[in-house]
């Protein structure tokens, strides 16, 4: 299919603006620039409320945003896991797209702030966004939530992180994860080939960018453990329906379709659907690209159908 015409108008005014690419940026001016496109997301969903709280880890406190839809509950939840690859974006860069999933879903999204690298290298966001979830499990009764539906939710750099506490929540013996819907995840760190050189430049995310977050996260060495790259695990067994979102010019597309495909092979409901002519990042471009609005919409209505059966 040929580039949709938004992305490519959307693509076009980009780069009449000049800016350097991520990869020539520093930390510090790439988060700014993440922020500064928040305006792409477009009007803000109504939910029943939002509020900020604090979340343990094993050795400090983070930051997380509570979604509760309207109604008295108790609801299913939903812990996101924002992208960016592990450096960059925040709970506010992606609260439209936690909002939309709060309404579309009808369920509790408790958004967390994962420690980012360089700062905090792997695998500190996995141990995080690990405890993160068993603290949701844990405190059903104070966010109003049924915790036996509970399922997953990040886009790229967190829908790694959705795969991977998914099969460490199963490795561990819980907390018991209903569902996972993982938007363009990365969940293989050594791929290489087909969409990595089909789409190595031109849509958004390039390979240089994708380098430069890698080598700020994650040393050479550790990039085919499991919890780097989930595609890698030895077991993908017994692990919840899964959502995969790809897209058809992301370099990331191939991984996260064989993903879908490793997990379907070893038993596991999985619906994966390809969407045509869109980029990386469309699911946080839902003000001014069609396409972006139809995944975000579809993310909400299977994780509605598998929390509400």
């Amino acid at each position: 299919m040929p580039l949709d015409p938004q992305v490519e108008g959307l693509l076009n005014q980009m780069a009449e603006l000049g800016a350097p690419p991520l990869h020539q940026q520093s930390v510090e001016e790439a988060r700014a620039t993440s922020e500064g496109m928040v305006a792409l997301a477009g009007e803000k969903a109504e939910v029943g409320s939002v509020r900020d709280i604090k979340i343990p880890v094993d050795d400090a406190e983070i930051a997380a945003r509570v979604y509760t839809p309207e109604g008295e509950g108790p609801h299913p939840a939903v812990v996101f896991f924002h992208g960016g690859g592990w450096v960059i974006c925040s709970l506010d860069t992606h609260d439209n797209l936690a909002r939309d999933i709060c309404r579309a879903a009808d369920a509790v999204v408790v958004s967390v702030d994962y420690r980012m690298a360089p700062e905090y290298r792997y695998p500190t966001a996995v141990h995080d966004s690990f405890a993160a979830t068993k603290w949701v499990a844990d405190n059903a009764a104070s966010l109003n939530i049924d915790a036996t539906r509970l399922a997953l939710c990040g886009d790229s750099a967190g829908g790694n992180l959705s795969a991977v506490v998914s099969q460490m929540a199963r490795d561990s013996g819980g907390p018991a994860i209903k569902f996972t819907a993982l938007i363009y995840p990365a969940v293989d760190m050594t791929a290489k080939g087909g969409s990595m050189d089909d789409n190595a430049t031109g849509y958004f995310l390039d390979i240089e960018s994708m380098d430069w977050f890698t080598n700020h996260y994650i040393d050479e060495p550790d990039k085919a453990e499991a919890k780097a790259s989930p595609l890698l695990h030895g077991d993908l067994s017994n692990l919840p329906a899964a959502f995969i979102a790809t897209c058809e010019f992301d370099p990331l597309r191939d991984q996260g379709e064989a993903y879908g495909d490793a997990l379907r092979a070893n038993g596991v409901h999985v619906v994966t659907k390809r969407y045509d002519g869109l980029i990386h990042a469309v699911a946080n471009m839902t003000g001014v690209l069609d396409g972006g609005r139809q995944l975000v919409d579809d993310v909400g209505a299977q994780l509605r159908a598998a929390l509400h059966p």
